[in-house]
C-alpha cells in the first residue's frame, strides 16, 4: 500500500523529476487533460474532486513516511490545481499554455490567502494551497479570455 501512496502523491512519477518537480507535475496534468479530457468539463470536475481527496490522504501518508512537510516529490497538489485552472478554457494550445503560466505564477507567488492554507496540518495544507492557486488562475484566465 505504501507504494500506492507514493505513486499517487508523486503525480504518477512526475514528482521525481530532477529539476522543478512541481512544474513537471503541472505539465503532466496539463498535457493529460488537453489530450484526454479537453471538452469534457464534467469529467475534469470529477477528477478534481476524486484526486483532491485521494491527494490529501496520499500526501499525509507520504509526509508521515518521510517525516517532512510537503516534500518536493508530492505533486498531486499541482496536478489538481492545474486541472482547476483549465476548467472551461477553450481546448487550444494557447488557452492551456496561458492557464499553465497563470497557475504556476499563483502557485509560486502564493498571494493571500494561499500562503495561509499551506500551514494546515498534513495533506490538507499540501493540497489546499494549490487548489486556491488553481482557482486564482481559473479566475484570471476567464477574465482575460472574456476581455479578448
Amino acid at each position: 500500500m505504501r507504494r500506492f501512496y507514493f505513486i499517487v502523491a508523486s503525480g504518477f512519477g512526475s514528482g521525481y523529476a530532477p529539476l522543478a518537480p512541481g512544474t513537471a507535475g503541472s505539465v503532466f496534468a496539463s498535457v493529460f487533460s488537453y489530450f484526454f479530457i479537453r471538452d469534457h468539463w464534467y469529467v475534469l470536475i470529477g477528477m478534481i474532486v476524486f484526486f483532491f481527496f485521494l491527494g490529501v490522504y496520499a500526501s499525509t501518508m507520504v509526509e508521515e513516511e518521510l517525516q517532512t512537510h510537503d516534500p518536493p516529490l508530492i505533486v498531486i497538489d499541482e496536478m489538481v490545481g492545474m486541472w482547476i485552472s483549465v476548467l472551461f478554457v477553450p481546448p487550444t494550445v494557447g488557452g492551456y499554455v496561458f492557464a499553465f503560466l497563470a497557475f504556476r505564477l499563483f502557485d509560486i507567488w502564493k498571494p493571500f490567502p494561499i500562503n495561509k492554507f499551506q500551514g494546515m496540518p498534513a495533506g490538507w495544507g499540501v493540497m489546499l494551497d494549490d487548489v486556491i492557486a488553481g482557482c486564482y488562475a481559473l479566475l484570471a484566465v476567464q477574465v482575460v479570455l472574456g476581455l479578448l
